[in-house]
């Protein structure tokens, strides 16, 4: 579960990550929503719990027990293009034809890992610098 503070930013930023809406829980007495989120692959039961507090007007702190999530993606090199046109930023690029990391509007941070073997390096990931945290 990840606490969001603006519910539709993080639908569309992980909407461009792949995944979709399952199903949504509106609590209107403890006013917050839960919006769980999945590959929508067949078979495939993982799921992301996105809850939404109405009134956090406020950034959530990043605790210490949070690492980051993970997902596998089948060309690193094209999923990273492709995110960074939807306006993304890779902030650890894929210079070693195998994992990105990229953050969520909220700060979370979000490992992309290439499904298999690595990709052979090559530009213009491999002499991109890294940027920010991650």
């Amino acid at each position: 579960m990840l606490r969001v503070r603006d519910l539709e930013a993080a639908l569309t930023f992980f909407g461009a990550l792949g995944l979709r809406e399952l199903r949504r829980q509106k609590n209107e007495a403890g006013r917050f929503t839960l919006v769980f989120l999945g590959s929508g692959v067949e078979g495939d039961p993982a799921e992301l719990e996105l809850t939404y507090n109405w009134d956090q007007a406020e950034p959530y702190p990043t605790g210490r027990f949070f690492g980051h999530l993970a997902f596998e993606v089948d060309d690193i090199y094209q999923f990273c293009a492709r995110i960074e046109a939807a306006g993304i930023e890779v902030l650890r690029p894929p210079r070693d034809g195998r994992m990105a990391f990229i953050k969520s509007p909220d700060g979370h941070s979000v490992e992309l890992l290439q499904r298999g073997p690595a990709l052979e390096k090559r530009e213009p990931w491999l002499s991109r610098p890294n940027r920010g945290e991650w």
